[in-house]
């Protein structure tokens, strides 16, 4: 049973919470994707780096811990406050660009038109109100009073990772690849719905990393 996260075990997953934080503003996000990079990216990015630095160096960051919180995936435990946060703005990096792109997606294979932009700064905050707010009820994976529910919570939140991450790859590919027709934009939306339904298949299959179910009294080491 591991007792201690090593260094490099917390390191390495300080940028997935960088990014995590870094995504939150939505329409800036996107102008980084569709335009390049700004300095308003830099220096969002750079202010996240600290707050995320900092709150990692106390072990309040998911993986950035010293020691592990949740040694058996079933045990109940009060869910800490920097767990709920994190996993609910990971939560709303999954759940409102992957929503938000599909919209796009479907109106311009059926009218030939991209509003991409204009359903950012529409639909991206209030979305993003509504995962906030389920999180804050404790109604998303892992963001509950209590980590009983962890060795299943898991694999809905990294399959949905794994879904979401490598289908807007495959998205972003296209999108810089494909010119705009009312054909490949049908193409770019068969392949984002596609990508989801394969990845999320494998991943309830639990053929993906960390997407297995634990069963009851499993050890943390297992995984």
């Amino acid at each position: 049973m591991r007792e201690r996260n090593t260094r490099r075990y917390r390191l390495a997953h300080w940028p997935i919470w960088i990014w995590v934080f870094f995504l939150a503003p939505g329409p800036l996000t996107f102008d980084l994707f569709a335009h390049g990079g700004s300095r308003r990216n830099l220096l969002w990015l750079l202010l996240v780096m600290v707050a995320t630095g900092v709150a990692g160096y106390f072990g309040q960051l998911p993986g950035v811990e010293p020691r592990p919180y949740i040694l058996r995936f079933t045990e109940d435990k009060p869910n800490p406050l920097y767990r709920k946060i994190c996993y609910t703005f990971a939560w709303n990096a999954v759940i409102n660009f992957v929503l938000l792109n599909l919209a796009g997606l479907v109106i311009a294979a059926t009218t030939g038109k991209w509003v991409m932009k204009q359903i950012y700064l529409q639909a991206y905050f209030p979305l993003c109100a509504v995962v906030l707010l389920l999180g804050l009820l404790g109604l998303l994976p892992r963001v509950g009073r209590s980590t009983k529910g962890e060795g299943i919570e898991r694999r809905y939140f990294y399959g949905a990772v794994w879904a979401a991450v490598i289908s807007q790859t495959v998205l972003l590919l296209l999108w810089k690849t494909l010119p705009r027709s009312p054909a490949t934009n049908q193409v770019k939306l068969a392949a984002f719905v596609l990508s989801l339904c394969l990845v999320g298949l494998a991943a309830a299959m639990g053929r993906l990393p960390r997407t297995r179910p634990i069963v009851p009294g499993q050890l943390m080491v297992a995984d």
